[in-house]
């Protein structure tokens, strides 16, 4: 329904309609609009960014992960419904708190699993090295899913290639 009509349509009212209950329900097991609402982005922001984790803390190596962000990123901004839904969560999270709050939870779990995946595989780093590798990923992956969207044309294979020769991992 986000993605669909964005957060107007999010209502006690429609939910109910649409999960085929009465509005009570909805009210009594989400607390109100409110509650609704936090559910709704924590699931969105699980679904737009979770997959994109999934698949970095997947790969077995560097080479890897950037071939996962290589196929990602178009995949990703060529699904018109998992646009509209991190648009609408993005907007939703300037312009409600509450929503902000969740979409920094959602990004700081994802920081926090690739952190993790990276002490795996580089037991020497710090954690505050991992930690720092860890935003830059996340910062890289979102920067390029946004750019991605305003321009079609963007070389996100050559970036990634550049990148992998940057940091040493082409053969």
């Amino acid at each position: 329904m986000l993605a669909e009509g964005g957060w107007p349509a999010v209502t006690t009212r429609a939910v109910a309609e649409r999960a085929g209950t009465n509005v009570g329900l909805i009210h009594y097991h989400f607390g109100g609009l409110p509650g609704l609402h936090e559910a709704v982005a924590h699931k969105a922001g699980r679904e737009i960014v979770g997959s994109v984790v999934d698949a970095l803390v997947a790969a077995p190596d560097a080479p890897a992960a950037l071939g996962a962000v290589r196929a990602l990123v178009p995949a990703t901004t060529g699904d018109g419904q998992r646009v509209r839904l991190a648009v609408e969560v993005m907007a939703g999270s300037l312009r409600d708190p509450m929503l902000g709050t969740v979409l920094r939870q959602e990004l700081r779990t994802a920081r926090e699993r690739i952190g993790a995946r990276l002490a795996e595989l580089y037991p020497s780093w710090s954690e505050g090295r991992r930690a720092g590798a860890a935003t830059v990923l996340v910062a890289l992956v979102d920067g390029l899913l946004l750019h991605r969207l305003l321009d079609t044309a963007l070389p996100v294979d050559e970036a990634l290639t550049a990148l992998g020769d940057l940091l040493g991992d082409r053969p």
